[in-house]
């Protein structure tokens, strides 16, 4: 019984304690949480965010994180594909191509980043979105150009582009979607 009674006590005096720290944790992780209920593919959303929620305290820090998810999405899918053997002619076409497009998708997403990153409120604030949201349907077009390389073949590679890529996109899209609510 007094075993049971000190235990009691003891969370009681720990209780406080530990609902500051969570508290402290939960606007952060509210943040992601809130903010990818509604995107395109928000299980994708939050489980390739949720690690950086600590990194995000706004809206933009949050869009900036997921442009830097995607990049690193992109980045590895290019590697992924200029390791690929492919068999004929036209699968060989159509990876090469598809590197050349993610290699694209870098470059858009790398002048998304960097004006993310000096993106503020005032006179020039709606050039600024335009030209952030151009580059980052312009890596969607990219990523969605390099599957369409492939309708016409089939096999494995086909499938392994396929997965890869329509994951890239996703987390691609997922950053657009999180960038457009800046814009709100």
């Amino acid at each position: 019984m007094k075993r049971s009674v000190h235990s009691s006590l003891l969370i009681l005096l720990l209780l406080p304690l530990l609902s500051t720290t969570l508290a402290a944790k939960a606007p952060k992780h509210d943040l992601v949480r809130k903010s990818c209920v509604h995107a395109s593919y928000p299980d994708i959303c939050l489980r390739t965010l949720s690690s950086y929620g600590g990194a995000a305290s706004t809206p933009r820090d949050l869009a900036q994180v997921a442009v830097r998810v995607s990049l690193a999405h992109v980045r590895r899918a290019s590697d992924f594909l200029a390791d690929l053997k492919a068999g004929g002619r036209r699968e060989q076409g159509a990876l090469r191509d598809c590197v050349e497009q993610m290699g694209d998708s870098v470059d858009d997403l790398s002048k998304t980043l960097a004006a993310l990153q000096h993106l503020r409120r005032g006179d020039d604030f709606r050039w600024q979105m335009s030209n952030v949201e151009t580059w980052v349907s312009a890596a969607l077009t990219n990523e969605d150009t390099c599957l369409d390389g492939f309708k016409e073949i089939d096999g494995k590679v086909r499938s392994d582009v396929r997965r890869k890529i329509t994951n890239v996109a996703r987390v691609t899209s997922n950053a657009l979607y999180l960038i457009n609510l800046l814009d709100e």
